[in-house]
C-alpha cells in the first residue's frame, strides 16, 4: 500500500466523493494571458494506483491520452457494457491503469503577491494533484476543468514539480459509460495562470431579446474579507453599463452575503439591439473590470454575448419569438490521431463544415465538450444543447435513484451550467443521457432550474415515459429513435404538452440515414414536430497501423485522404485492438469519416434543410421560397442550369449551334423575407417535344461568410419542366449470341447478365436482421439452372430457375438484336416467401479498362430509393474507382438512384453504353457483393480489373435499422412479378 496521502484517500472507490481542494466552476475565461503547460511530461504507467512505483518512465504528451501514445494500455469501444465486470461503485483492483505525469514548472517572479492557480482542461476519470509531493486535490468529471488554487504550495521566481496522477476506471466511470473508446489521460490542456487577490470569482450575463442587459458578479480575495472600496464596471462595445446600486451588496448587511463574498449587478439597454440567432449570430464584446479602491483595476473579464431569448410556449420551442426547426446533429470531441483530444482548428473545421451542410444545431453528446467549441458556436451560429458527462447505460437503474451518486449528478449538472451559462448558443441545457430517470436527476434539475430559469431543460430517460407529462424533469418530449408514425400520431392527437424533438433519430452507421427526406417532410407538415439531431457526426474510427495494430498517434497527418487510410494503415474499430469486450463498427456511426470527408447522406441533409427552395413550377415561371426563420435571401446567389436528357438545343440557340446537355444563366433571387414565396420568370425556353428536362437552382454564398467563402455551394433545389418520351428501338436482322446455359456473349462483358437478389449487407441490414434471413432463404448463394433457351427470328428468350434454400425464383429474359447492340426485357417472379429481398435486377460484369462513368440521372454523389433528395438529375460523369463509397466496415455502397442512361468507357473513347427502360438504381464498382462479405475492413479488399455492374428493377431502401426504425414499407422489395427492360450498345 503506497504512503502517499492523497492516494491514501482511494478517491476511485468513494461515489461521495466528487472532489478535494477543487475550486468552484465559474464563468470566467482565464485562458487568455495564461502560462501553457502543454507538450512533452515525464510519464509513467503503473497497473493499477495502489502499484509500487519504479518502473520504466518515458515522456507522453499533453494535452492526450495515453491510450493513444504507443503504450501498452490501448483504446477500447463499449457501448452499454462496462469493460469490466465490477458493479457500482466498484472499479477493478489489480488492473486499473494509472498515468502518473510530472514536469517542473518555473513560477514567474512577476507573480509575487499574486494568487496562482492550476487548470487541468479535463482528465479521464479521476485526477489526483500534487505539487513537490504535497497534496494538492483531487478531481472527478472527464469533461469539465479543475482548477487548484497553488498559492500555498509555490514560491514566484521559483521551480516547482507538478505531479498528475489520473487512475483510469472509478466509481465516477459507472456515469460515463458513454457510447465511445475508452480512453485514460489528460485530454485538454493544463495551463497556469495568476490573479490578484482581489478576484472576480463569476460573471453571468442575461442579455435578453430586447436590448435589455444585465450582468451579475460576484467577487472574493484570497486574503479573506473583502477591502473596502472595491467596484465593477463593464463596457459593451464602447456603451458604459449603469452598476445597480440597489444590487450592491459589498456594503449593506445582508445575512446571504458575507465579508468574504461581494455581489454588483450592471445594466444597460442597447437600442436598436441586433440580436443573436443561429442564422444572424450577432455578438457584443463585454469587458467587465474589478477595480480597487483606488480605481486601479484589479481583474478583468471578457465576453462575446448575444442578445436572445429562448422560451416553450405550449407545444413550440420559441428563439426571439419564433418557432425554429432544430436541424441538429450530435458530436463527440473526437480525432482519429488524438482520441479525446481536439484543437480549436478541428473545432472549427467541424463546426464550418456541419453549417456548410444545413446543420444549425448540435448536441454535445454525451459531456460537456471543449470549451473552444461554444465559443465557435456563438460565432458561426449553432443552436447547443449541452449535455451533462452522466451516462450509467450498464447500471441505469440502480443509479438513477442511488444517493451515493446524488452528489456526482448535481455536481456534474451544476458544474456544467456556471461554466457555460454566458454562451447564447446554449439554448438547452441536458441532464446527461440513458440513465433511467430518477431522483437524482430530479434534484440536478431542480439546482439548475434555480440557478439558470432562462433555458428549458431536456433529458430523454424522463421524458421517454410519457410525452404529453407535465411533471417531470424534462421540458421537452425528447426521444430517441421513436418511429415516425408515432412522432406524427403524438403531435395529431391533441395530448401534447410540449415541443417534441428528437434527441437522436437516423442513426448514421455505415450505408445508412434512409427515409431522412420523409421524416423532414412530415417535420414541416406537422404542428409540434420540430426537428431533432441526427446520430453522429464522426465515424469514430482510429488511424491503426497494420503490421503492429498500434493507434498511429499525433504523428499520422497525411496517412488519410478523402474517408480512406493510406497503405499499410486502416481505421479500426471494436475490437481491432485485441479487446475481448467491444461492439464492434457500432463506433463507425456518423455523417462523416474519421478524417471529415462528407458521406453521400450529408448531401441529403443539405438539401433538406435548403434555405431557398422551388415550391412548384407554374406556366407563368417558377415559385421560389425562403425557408428561414429570420434571414431574407440577400447573402445569396444563384445560377440556373437547364439538363436535356438527350442533348436537345433550345430554340434561342438557332440552327448549327452544338448540341448541348447544360445550359447555365443567372438566376436573380426575389427579395423574400423568411416564408415568403414569389414567383421569377422560367429562364430558358424550353422545346415542347424532346426528352426529359430538368431545372436546377444552383445557389451560391454571394459574399464570404464565417462558415463558407464566396461562391460555395449551399443547395440545389430542382424542379422537372417536361416529361421523358419513350424512344422505341429499332429491331436488326440478326441474332445475338448466347453460350450452352443462355447466358449473353459480348466481347465487353467477361460475366454475362444474371439474376441478383442480393447485395452486401449494409450495418442495417445485419444488426436489424434483414441480412440473416437473406442468407437462411439463400439469397446470396443463388443456384441457376436454365430451364430452357428458344431462338426465334433472331430472339432468343432463356427462361431459367434460381434456387435458393427457401424457394425459386423463375426469371426470364428476352435478347432481341437492335441497333448498334442488343434490348434485354427481363422478368423475375419471386415466391411469396421472398417478401422483402434486397434487391432485385441484373449483374454483370466487363472487360478491364471501362474506367469512367458516365450518366443521365440523380448524382453525381451515392444515392438509395429512400436516400435520394439530395442529389439531383442531370448528367454526372466520375471515374469508376471514385464511384464506390469507403463505409469502414466493407459493405453495399456506390449505388446511384434514378439512372436513365449511362455509358463506361475507356480514355479511347471505347465502351458501352446502357439505356434503362426508366429510372433505376445502378451501381458500378470494382467488387463484387462477395468479395465485400468476406472481409473486415478496405485495407483486405482487393478491386477487381473490370467493373462489377448491378441494374435494379427494384432496390430496397436502406433505413436505419441498426439503432432505430427500419425503411418505410413503401421503400421494400416486394414478392412477385418484377419487370425491367435495358439495351446495351458498344460505343
Amino acid at each position: 500500500m503506497t504512503s502517499d496521502p492523497l492516494l491514501a484517500l482511494r478517491p476511485w472507490e468513494a461515489p461521495e466523493v466528487t472532489s478535494w481542494g477543487r475550486l468552484p466552476m465559474n464563468a470566467v475565461d482565464r485562458r487568455p494571458g495564461a502560462l501553457p503547460l502543454d507538450g512533452d511530461w515525464s510519464f509513467q504507467l503503473l497497473p493499477a494506483p495502489d502499484a509500487p512505483a519504479g518502473g520504466p518512465w518515458s515522456t507522453a504528451y499533453l494535452p492526450g491520452v495515453w491510450t493513444m501514445q504507443d503504450t501498452d494500455d490501448l483504446p477500447q469501444y463499449t457501448n452499454i457494457r462496462m469493460p469490466y465486470a465490477e458493479f457500482p461503485p466498484l472499479s477493478p483492483v489489480y488492473r486499473n491503469p494509472t498515468g502518473v505525469y510530472e514536469r517542473t514548472v518555473d513560477i514567474p517572479a512577476e507573480w509575487t503577491g499574486r494568487r496562482i492557480v492550476l487548470q487541468v482542461g479535463a482528465a479521464e476519470s479521476v485526477l489526483l494533484v500534487q505539487v513537490d509531493g504535497r497534496p494538492v486535490g483531487i478531481s472527478k468529471d472527464s469533461h469539465l476543468a479543475a482548477d487548484f488554487d497553488l498559492t500555498p504550495f509555490v514560491r514566484p521566481g521559483e521551480r516547482a514539480t507538478v505531479r498528475l496522477t489520473v487512475v483510469k476506471w472509478s466509481d465516477a466511470s459507472h456515469i460515463e459509460d458513454q457510447d465511445q473508446w475508452w480512453h485514460g489521460g489528460i485530454t485538454r490542456s493544463v495551463l497556469l495562470y495568476a490573479t490578484d487577490p482581489l478576484y472576480l470569482a463569476d460573471v453571468t450575463v442575461r442579455a435578453a431579446y430586447s436590448g435589455e442587459l444585465r450582468v451579475d458578479c460576484r467577487v472574493r480575495d484570497a486574503a479573506g474579507a473583502l477591502p473596502d472600496g472595491w467596484y465593477v464596471t463593464g463596457e459593451l462595445d464602447g456603451r458604459l453599463l449603469t452598476q445597480d446600486a440597489e444590487f450592491d451588496r459589498a456594503n449593506v448587511e445582508d445575512e446571504r452575503v458575507s465579508d468574504f463574498l461581494g455581489e454588483t449587478r450592471l445594466h444597460t439597454t442597447v437600442p436598436d439591439v441586433r440580436t443573436w440567432n443561429a442564422e444572424t449570430p450577432e455578438l457584443y464584446g463585454l469587458t467587465v473590470r474589478l477595480h480597487r479602491a483606488d480605481a486601479t483595476v484589479a481583474d478583468t473579464s471578457y465576453h462575446r454575448i448575444g442578445f436572445r431569448d429562448v422560451e416553450i410556449v405550449g407545444r413550440n420551442l420559441l428563439v426571439n419569438g419564433e418557432r425554429v426547426y432544430i436541424r441538429g446533429v450530435n458530436r463527440h470531441d473526437f480525432h482519429p490521431l488524438t482520441g479525446r483530444t481536439v484543437s480549436y482548428d478541428d473545432m472549427r473545421a467541424d463546426l464550418v463544415l456541419l453549417k456548410r451542410f444545413g446543420f444549425n444545431a448540435i448536441r454535445t453528446a454525451h459531456y460537456p465538450n471543449d470549451p473552444g467549441l461554444y465559443d465557435l458556436a456563438d460565432e458561426l451560429g449553432f443552436y447547443v444543447v449541452d449535455e451533462a458527462d452522466i451516462e450509467s447505460h450498464d447500471h441505469a437503474h440502480e443509479i438513477a435513484d442511488d444517493p451515493r451518486y446524488l452528489n456526482a449528478f448535481v455536481d456534474r449538472v451544476s458544474r456544467m451550467v456556471l461554466r457555460d451559462k454566458n454562451h447564447p448558443s446554449v439554448i438547452i441545457w441536458s441532464l446527461g443521457n440513458e440513465s433511467d430517470y430518477g431522483a437524482n436527476h430530479d434534484a440536478a434539475a431542480g439546482w439548475a432550474r434555480r440557478h439558470d430559469p432562462t433555458r428549458p431543460i431536456q433529458y430523454e430517460g424522463a421524458a421517454k415515459l410519457d410525452w404529453a407529462a407535465t411533471d417531470d424533469a424534462s421540458d421537452i418530449a425528447c426521444p430517441m429513435y421513436a418511429p415516425l408514425e408515432d412522432c406524427v400520431a403524438h403531435a395529431l392527437s391533441g395530448e401534447q404538452t410540449r415541443p417534441l424533438i428528437q434527441c437522436e433519430y437516423s442513426h448514421a452507421m455505415g450505408n445508412s440515414n434512409g427515409t431522412l427526406a420523409d421524416h423532414w417532410a412530415a417535420i414541416e407538415s406537422t404542428p409540434g414536430l420540430q426537428g431533432g439531431f441526427i446520430w453522429e457526426f464522426w465515424d469514430h474510427g482510429i488511424l491503426q497501423r497494420v503490421n503492429d495494430g498500434r493507434p498511429v498517434g499525433r504523428g499520422g497527418a497525411g496517412l488519410y485522404d478523402n474517408g480512406v487510410a493510406a497503405p499499410g494503415h486502416r481505421w479500426a474499430y471494436g475490437g481491432d485492438f485485441g479487446e475481448t469486450i467491444h461492439d464492434g463498427a457500432f463506433i463507425a456511426d456518423g455523417v462523416v469519416f474519421p478524417d471529415r470527408t462528407p458521406k453521400p447522406a450529408m448531401y441529403e441533409h443539405r438539401e433538406i434543410a435548403a434555405p431557398v427552395r422551388i415550391e412548384c413550377f407554374r406556366h407563368e415561371g417558377i415559385v421560389l421560397g425562403n425557408h428561414q426563420h429570420f434571414r431574407g435571401l440577400d447573402w445569396l446567389t444563384g445560377e440556373w442550369e437547364l439538363s436535356l436528357a438527350d442533348g436537345d438545343t433550345p430554340p434561342a440557340f438557332g440552327r448549327g449551334h452544338p448540341r448541348l446537355a447544360t445550359l447555365t444563366a443567372p438566376a436573380e433571387l426575389p427579395d423574400l423575407r423568411p416564408g415568403e414565396t414569389a414567383v421569377v420568370p422560367l429562364p430558358f425556353e424550353v422545346p415542347r417535344e424532346g426528352g426529359e428536362a430538368w431545372l436546377t437552382l444552383r445557389v451560391t454564398t454571394a459574399r464570404d461568410e464565417a462558415w463558407a467563402p464566396r461562391g460555395t455551394v449551399v443547395c440545389l433545389p430542382q424542379v422537372r419542366l417536361r416529361e421523358a418520351a419513350p424512344v422505341p428501338a429499332s429491331a436488326q436482322n440478326r441474332s445475338v449470341e448466347v453460350d450452352a446455359d443462355g447466358l449473353l456473349v459480348h466481347p465487353l462483358l467477361t460475366a454475362a447478365p444474371t439474376l441478383s437478389l442480393w447485395r452486401a449487407p449494409t450495418d442495417n441490414d445485419e444488426l436489424g436482421g434483414m441480412a440473416l434471413r437473406w442468407r437462411t432463404w439463400g439469397l446470396d448463394s443463388l443456384v441457376r439452372k436454365a430451364v430452357s433457351v428458344r431462338a426465334d427470328d433472331g430472339r432468343v428468350t432463356v427462361v431459367a430457375e434460381y434456387a435458393g434454400t427457401l424457394g425459386v425464383v423463375r426469371h426470364r429474359q428476352v435478347l432481341t438484336p437492335v441497333e448498334g447492340g442488343v434490348r434485354i426485357d427481363e422478368e423475375a417472379e419471386l415466391p411469396a416467401e421472398f417478401d422483402d429481398v434486397a434487391r432485385v435486377g441484373s449483374v454483370f460484369e466487363t472487360v478491364a479498362g471501362l474506367d469512367l462513368l458516365e450518366w443521365f440521372g440523380q448524382g453525381p454523389w451515392e444515392s438509395y430509393p429512400d436516400r435520394s433528395a439530395g442529389a439531383p438529375v442531370g448528367r454526372h460523369s466520375v471515374p469508376v474507382d471514385e464511384l464506390f463509397t469507403p463505409y469502414l466496415r466493407p459493405q453495399e455502397s456506390g449505388g446511384r438512384s434514378g439512372v436513365r442512361r449511362f455509358t463506361l468507357s475507356a480514355p479511347d473513347a471505347t465502351g458501352l453504353t446502357v439505356a434503362l427502360d426508366e429510372p433505376r438504381q445502378v451501381s458500378v464498382t470494382r467488387y463484387r457483393a462477395e468479395d465485400l462479405t468476406s472481409v473486415t475492413h478496405h485495407d483486405q479488399l482487393v478491386p477487381r480489373a473490370g467493373c462489377v455492374v448491378h441494374l435494379d428493377a427494384a432496390h430496397r431502401g436502406l433505413g436505419t435499422a441498426s439503432c432505430g426504425p427500419d425503411t418505410f414499407p413503401s421503400y421494400l422489395v416486394a414478392p412477385g412479378v418484377h419487370r425491367w427492360s435495358w439495351t446495351l450498345r458498344t460505343l
